[in-house]
């Protein structure tokens, strides 16, 4: 448990601890020293009381008055107003027991304090003789209630300087430890952005000098991480646009070299299918089978020229290569429904950023068409505040809980990611949902 308190918890059940004990010790103290002290305040008065009887007996014994005597004794010990020691004839009872220990003002003083103190009996009777007759006796019983209340005052005034003082203790603790944890908590949350991967905040640098100098080193680190990611997010953006260009040479050579050869064993293929239905061959001759698959070449050579670069994006913008590619979609797939928002700023977007937005679209609705068995799809592509947003969703059967992304999305969210953008496939609503987010202009000039 220790362990999960904190540092301000720590220091004061510290402090409390050491107050605790300052008056457990304090308290034995006194019970060892006050009890000492009242003994020996007290033994002066009684060996002087029972010199007092002493002399009052021998003086009994030599004078011819002894009754007399005796009286005024007793007569001038009454009138000195002496508490302490008083002359009781024989045969009366002490007006108090001397065996109960006196208590300060009854009510004032605990009992517990007065049991912890538990002063000694120091009563001392000394009998008064008239020859051989006992007549009296002359009692010191000392009344320890103003002392005994003198130490209760004493401990009280102790214990209120020790509960002022660990009050006054704790709340410097408070605000002293608040403050300079603060540069600490600064640097830990400072840390968490660093890892989480956010580098532009700097973190304050105040506190002890070591603290400040750990703050300054963070934000060090975090100026380098910035210059990193922007080279790594400009070193990224290179590669794709590397790709694209690769695959603008493979589409060309493609429709340059492959799409000419093809159209000429077409165009031979379809005179020997003339030549064919001239001298009445079925249709289902070897040319004419020829001649299909040849088309279907021609189709999927198309197809793959479109995947690798949509030239139309060029020609006509973003807005109509999305919204054609929506019409082939319901040419397609007539069953599905198709809802879409296209914003006409994403013309104007940059030429890299242009490409992935279409290509997201299209493995988006491609996985859709696939997997999803969706009856209902909505499309999303808009421009603001600085950024592309993109969103494909559906109603399909949506994904199992330990589904691994195909190299389709994977792909998309690599090259989404190297574009300084986010990547998220979820499910929630009954609706399977890809949202991508990607920086309207490049990474090196917004950064910048």
């Amino acid at each position: 448990m220790w362990k999960t308190w904190s540092l301000r918890t720590r220091l004061c059940i510290f402090l409390c601890t050491m107050f605790l004990t300052a008056l457990v010790a304090g308290l034995v103290l006194l019970r060892i020293f006050a009890v000492e002290q009242l003994v020996d305040e007290s033994e002066p008065v009684g060996r002087s009381s029972v010199a007092i009887a002493g002399a009052l007996n021998k003086a009994l014994n030599a004078s011819s008055n002894p009754q007399a005597t005796l009286d005024a004794f007793v007569t001038e010990l009454d009138t000195s107003g002496s508490d302490v020691i008083k002359f009781r004839r024989a045969g009366t009872s002490p007006q108090s027991d001397p065996e109960k220990p006196a208590t300060a003002r009854p009510g004032r003083v605990p009992g517990w304090f007065v049991g912890l103190l538990a002063p000694p009996e120091l009563a001392r009777r000394t009998p008064i003789l008239i020859g051989e007759q006992r007549v009296g006796e002359l009692a010191f019983e000392p009344d320890m209630a103003a002392d005994v209340y003198e130490k209760w005052i004493g401990f009280l005034a102790i214990v209120a300087s020790g509960v002022a003082l660990t009050l006054v203790t704790l709340a410097i603790i408070y605000f002293t430890v608040d403050a300079a944890l603060k540069p600490l908590r600064d640097l830990g949350s400072g840390l968490a952005r660093l890892r989480a991967g956010h580098y532009s905040g700097r973190i304050p640098c105040s506190g002890p000098p070591e603290i400040r100098e750990s703050c300054a080193a963070a934000n060090e680190l975090a100026s380098t991480l910035t210059n990193l990611e922007r080279e790594n997010r400009a070193l990224l953006r290179k590669m794709v646009s590397i790709q694209d260009e690769e695959r603008r040479d493979i589409a060309r050579e493609l429709h340059d070299e492959l799409g000419p050869l093809l159209f000429a064993i077409r165009a031979n293929i379809t005179a020997m299918v003339d030549d064919g239905a001239a001298r009445q061959e079925p249709s289902d001759s070897p040319p004419q089978k020829a001649l299909q698959s040849v088309e279907a070449l021609q189709l999927t050579n198309r197809r793959i020229l479109e995947r690798l670069r949509p030239m139309h994006i060029e020609e006509f913008g973003l807005q109509s290569s999305i919204q054609k590619l929506l019409r082939g979609v319901r040419s397609q797939v007539p069953a599905i429904g198709v809802t879409f928002e296209i914003d006409p700023a994403l013309d104007v977007i940059d030429a890299v950023v242009s490409q992935t937005v279409y290509r997201v679209m299209q493995e988006g609705i491609t996985n859709v068409l696939r997997h999803a068995r969706a009856t209902e799809m909505r499309l999303q592509a808009t421009a603001a505040d600085g950024k592309v947003l993109v969103e494909i969703s559906d109603d399909g059967v949506g994904m199992p809980a330990d589904v691994v992304m195909g190299r389709g999305l994977t792909g998309m969210r690599e090259r989404v990611r190297a574009l300084g953008g986010t990547f998220e496939l979820s499910r929630s609503e009954g609706r399977t949902r890809v949202r991508c987010r990607l920086p309207f202009a490049p990474v090196e000039l917004q950064t910048g």
